[in-house]
């Protein structure tokens, strides 16, 4: 996780507010999951959503994320599972998507298997934000011309390839943020690299379903 302070901002930039309803999309460890918790209060909601075309990558995500659940306090997060495409059904109308290192999978076989293509899920995601409503995406930067072949290989995606295929889907982007930027990041060391790993160049998108 990052330091507190990128944190709190993160979660403005994400227009994440007390009451709000947010879908966490790959959820991990939950670390999201509970600070948004934490966020939106008794009020809000958050959908902790494992994909099942990765629910098998880590033991038991779904299991883990309804052991979070359970938690005091956590009465706010509901953990669900589906295929990506299939994300509607299992939710509700949000405020706030939250997409945090995951969308150049979109661009990977493992994502793919099932079907699910970078347009199906942006279209999958317009359906489930409420008009107004935040899709927010923070990944890995790859070098400029890349576009998203580097998805499977280095796990980055180009930033201008996002903003395309999301632009596609109808949404506008709001905001983008340098937070997480890193200019010493040569863009083609493998995110997973020891001499890069937790220090990628990232990139912040703020787009809104008009």
């Amino acid at each position: 996780m990052y330091a507190q302070s990128k944190l709190s901002e993160l979660i403005r930039f994400a227009r994440v507010n007390a009451g709000s309803t947010v879908i966490d999309v790959y959820p991990g460890d939950g670390d999201w999951t509970r600070l948004f918790s934490d966020v939106v209060g008794s009020k809000g909601r958050v959908f902790s959503f494992v994909p099942t075309e990765i629910a098998d990558l880590k033991n038991d995500q779904v299991g883990n994320m309804r052991t979070l659940a359970k938690e005091p306090g956590r009465q706010n997060i509901q953990a669900v599972s589906a295929d990506l495409v299939a994300m509607p059904e299992v939710t509700q109308p949000a405020d706030v998507l939250w997409l945090h290192l995951f969308y150049h999978d979109l661009h990977t076989a493992l994502i793919q298997k099932k079907g699910a293509t970078a347009a199906d899920f942006n279209r999958a995601v317009y359906k489930v934000l409420k008009p107004g409503g935040s899709y927010v995406i923070v990944d890995h930067a790859a070098a400029a011309g890349a576009g998203t072949s580097d998805a499977q290989s280095l796990h980055r995606i180009e930033p201008v390839s996002v903003r395309q295929e999301v632009d596609a889907a109808g949404f506008v982007l709001d905001a983008e943020s340098t937070l997480l930027a890193n200019s010493d990041d040569l863009h083609w060391i493998k995110v997973f690299d020891p001499s890069i790993k937790g220090k990628t160049d990232r990139f912040a998108y703020r787009f809104v379903k008009p």
